[in-house]
């Protein structure tokens, strides 16, 4: 089968109202998890509450998402293996969106191999968390990057979803690494950040932009180190400040 057709046949399939019913199931669960997930380890830290650690009996510390990858394990077997319908699929839509919210709310543990939840670096678990909130949110309103077309728009198809892909790798590899997800469903998102100058530390400008260039000092010049932006103090406000 070439690569387009396996792109139509993935854009043709399920019910346009199922579908969105399932998203719309798991995205709620996924962000009220979240949300409820942030709330218990914030009176943690805080040392407020009934709240403590999970602890095994040696002391072992149990990280919530070995929860999260329980549960995502359970229901997409349960799912894959008997294809239940609408009560019984919806639920097992909810355990998994459940499961990805606890599993990506410690997205910087299992990215840095370290317990970095509360450092700088733990904000790349709130960052994985709200980009997936952005891309289920834009398969609730029916976004898909491979329904443009169908019968003899194959070629169409295959060189468009190319085109939108290699424009988010480029971001990404620019640093812009949100965009570059987002982009993959919204193609616009992706062409304008790939053009615009990278990041000073991502990979794009390790490569393009040697010390002393105009480049590099443009792309310094844009991205300061040690910036903060009001999407800084809302992951702030939503996940709690990273400890100094």
């Amino acid at each position: 089968m070439h690569v387009y057709e396996l792109a139509a046949g993935m854009a043709a399939q399920g019910d346009p109202d199922e579908v969105k019913r399932g998203v719309g199931w798991m995205l709620a669960s996924f962000v009220l998890t979240f949300l409820a997930t942030r709330f218990v380890t914030r009176m943690i830290r805080a040392g407020k509450g009934p709240f403590r650690d999970m602890k095994l009996p040696g002391g072992l510390h149990v990280h919530h998402q070995v929860y999260g990858i329980f549960l995502m394990l359970v229901s997409g077997a349960a799912q894959f293996a008997y294809e239940p319908d609408t009560l019984a699929r919806d639920i097992l839509a909810a355990v998994f969106g459940a499961g990805a919210a606890l599993t990506l709310d410690e997205f910087a543990l299992w990215f840095h191999l370290d317990d970095v939840y509360w450092s700088a670096n733990g904000r790349k678990s709130v960052d994985a968390v709200l980009i997936a909130a952005a891309i289920g949110i834009l398969l609730l309103f029916g976004a898909n990057p491979f329904d443009i077309g169908s019968g003899d728009s194959k070629p169409a198809i295959f060189a468009v979803v190319v085109v939108d892909l290699a424009f988010s790798f480029a971001a990404i590899f620019k640093g812009k690494v949100a965009t570059g997800l987002i982009g993959i469903f919204v193609p616009t998102v992706a062409w304008i950040a790939a053009v615009r100058i990278a990041k000073p530390d991502s990979p794009w400008a390790r490569w393009r932009y040697p010390e002393g260039s105009r480049k590099r000092q443009r792309s310094l010049r844009r991205f300061p180190p040690g910036r903060r932006t009001h999407w800084d103090r809302f992951k702030d406000l939503l996940g709690g400040a990273p400890s100094r």
